[in-house]
């Protein structure tokens, strides 16, 4: 059974009033808003963007979406989840203040921004999915109390998937730090010793007591750790590594689950809004202004993840006149649709809607 997806060409040189206009039209084309209570808590989940990265989805494209909204419900908020990596997003403290000088403050959106799990991404709960490589989803405790979710995705290219979209903000994007180390790698962290200088202070952050002293260095128990990354955020040094998974299909198939786990939980409360504008060849986590690959084409939304992210790398590679996506990485990007298909997570086949 295909998927609705709404379409409406943009452009930046189009200018942001009527950028946030089209994406309006395309938000009310889903019909969150009438699944939406007067009290309900609703997370606007978007993507910050990377210090120095220019390409994020811009705060004034979207304030008529949050104006729809807050004639609902006052209860409303933009969100993301602090990254695995260490950087500007890596703590809420940073990651705000990033969010802050891109212009995602009360004075520009009306709203707050709320990082979702928590100070250093240990904030979450659990999802039970039972599925090939996720059996419990590890998420920012904030989307587990919220009612309905809105997810504004740039589309982009990406290293490890082939692109990012809906599927990827939803998934990973979602995850806590001990999600998001779950999909991207199998084996628990580890300390580089060359670089320790045992300061002593992942011992006192780590949840499960698994750091100790060894030979004048810190070094991790296998057997009692947990897998939730805090080590990884609190080393000044950057002697806490861990083995990114390598395998593509792999890391994808575990995003479509991860994503999935939020599908099942909002239940037909949650739309997905991708925005084609500015298409580059890495996500907005890469701390550089990045050349778009296509020009711009437009916004699309939907109530089903799999479809838009089919229907947008569709008009991606439509518009390049080739694959631009899998030649950015020689990457399969269809095995997050395909397993999206399977677990049922949404569909491939899709009717574009042209508004």
């Amino acid at each position: 059974m295909s998927s609705k997806v709404y379409f409406i060409p943009a452009k930046r040189e189009d200018g942001n009033e009527a950028l946030a206009q089209k994406a309006e039209r395309v938000f009310l084309k889903t019909a969150l808003h009438e699944q939406i209570e007067n009290d309900s808590f609703v997370a606007i989940k978007i993507h910050f963007g990377e210090k120095r990265n220019t390409g994020y989805i811009k705060p004034q494209w979207i304030i008529n979406i949050i104006r729809q909204i807050k004639k609902i419900t006052s209860r409303v908020f933009i969100t993301d989840s602090n990254t695995l990596y260490v950087g500007h997003r890596s703590n809420s403290v940073e990651h705000l203040l990033l969010a802050e000088e891109h212009g995602f403050k009360p004075e520009i959106l009306g709203i707050p921004a709320i990082i979702a799990d928590g100070l250093i991404g240990g904030d979450d709960g659990e999802i039970q999915v039972n599925l090939k490589h996720v059996k419990s989803a590890k998420v920012g405790s904030l989307f587990l109390n919220s009612d309905a979710m809105i997810c504004l995705s740039h589309f982009t290219g990406h290293i490890q998937s082939g692109f990012g979209g809906a599927i990827k903000n939803l998934g990973m994007g979602c995850a806590s730090r001990a999600g998001k180390l779950e999909q991207h790698s199998d084996v628990h962290p580890w300390i580089n010793s060359k670089l320790c200088s045992n300061c002593g202070v992942c011992f006192d952050y780590c949840p499960a007591q698994a750091i100790v002293e060894k030979g004048d260095k810190a070094f991790i128990i296998e057997d009692k750790c947990i897998g939730c990354g805090e080590c990884l955020v609190v080393c000044s040094v950057g002697a806490v590594k861990f083995n990114w998974d390598s395998d593509s299909v792999r890391v994808q198939e575990k995003m479509s689950e991860y994503a999935y786990s939020l599908g099942h939980f909002f239940n037909g409360r949650i739309n997905f809004i991708n925005f084609l504008i500015e298409v580059t060849k890495d996500c907005d986590c890469m701390s550089k202004d990045q050349p778009a690959v296509v020009e711009d084409i437009g916004i699309l939304g939907s109530l089903d993840p799999v479809a838009i992210d089919q229907a947008s790398a569709d008009l991606v590679n439509e518009k390049s006149g080739k694959d631009i996506l899998r030649a950015g990485y020689d990457m399969d990007w269809s095995v997050q649709l395909e397993h999206g298909v399977e677990i049922g997570l949404g569909s491939r086949d899709y009717d574009l809607i042209k508004l």
